[in-house]
């Protein structure tokens, strides 16, 4: 979990967490400067389960998941927003499909800041395709939904740099590579909280222009998987 100024709904999405994990799992997060009372509400559950990263210098959004990222020691890894709230079996149904799949994307609830239900699903606002041409040109990869092997994480790091999400590198660069192995679950296992303060705006119309949408975000992310590709490639 990355974190900043989450204290509005950190406390609800952390208790989501620790409902399902065992004595053997960890729920890594990575502050980045918070000036609010984000870490007094994480340092309040006293749980050893949590292991918190303090940030000396601001790492940014997608740095501060990279950050936690580098952190995991766990053969399973979810990513997890501050401010969303897990099902009670999210956990149990992402490793099920985990036992085929190097990485599963579950659909979500979107809701709003009272967690009260938009009644739209994420999937639904945006498509239904897994291809890798149609995830360039409209992701459907969702960080907070996405769980995948300890594997995928160790191709994936370090991220490249001009990347403009963690997420649409780590599941465009799997999707790549293994598309057998990515596997798109209509289930909803997450209500994912809209409330127009999101570091996130995945589910909303982007304001972006087309030169952006196209060059710097899409082009330079297919540089980075081929690169990445061919590394991983000639280093086996």
């Amino acid at each position: 979990m990355a974190v900043y100024n989450g204290e509005k709904f950190i406390k609800q999405q952390i208790e989501s967490i620790l409902k399902q994990l065992t004595t053997n799992d960890e729920l890594i997060i990575s502050d980045d400067g918070s000036t609010d009372e984000t870490l007094r509400i994480v340092n309040d559950f006293q749980d050893c389960r949590i292991k918190l990263i303090s940030n000396t210098q601001k790492h940014g959004f997608i740095g501060n998941f990279e950050n936690a990222l580098c952190c995991a020691s766990g053969y399973y890894i979810f990513l997890s927003d501050q401010d969303d709230i897990w099902e009670l079996n999210k956990i149990e149904r992402c490793l099920y499909f985990l036992q085929r799949y190097d990485m599963v994307v579950h659909n979500a609830l979107l809701v709003n800041y009272k967690g009260d239900s938009l009644n739209r699903n994420y999937f639904d606002t945006l498509h239904t395709s897994d291809s890798f041409l149609y995830n360039f040109y409209k992701t459907r990869f969702l960080g907070c939904s996405m769980a995948f092997r300890k594997k995928v994480l160790l191709e994936c790091l370090p991220f490249p740099k001009n990347i403009v999400a963690h997420d649409y590198w780590i599941g465009m660069y799997w999707l790549f590579k293994y598309h057998q192995n990515v596997y798109f679950s209509e289930e909803v296992l997450m209500r994912y909280r809209r409330h127009g303060g999101n570091v996130s705006t995945s589910s909303e119309k982007s304001n972006n222009s087309f030169f952006y949408k196209v060059l710097t975000k899409r082009l330079f992310l297919l540089e980075a998987v081929i690169k990445r590709f061919i590394k991983i490639k000639f280093e086996l």
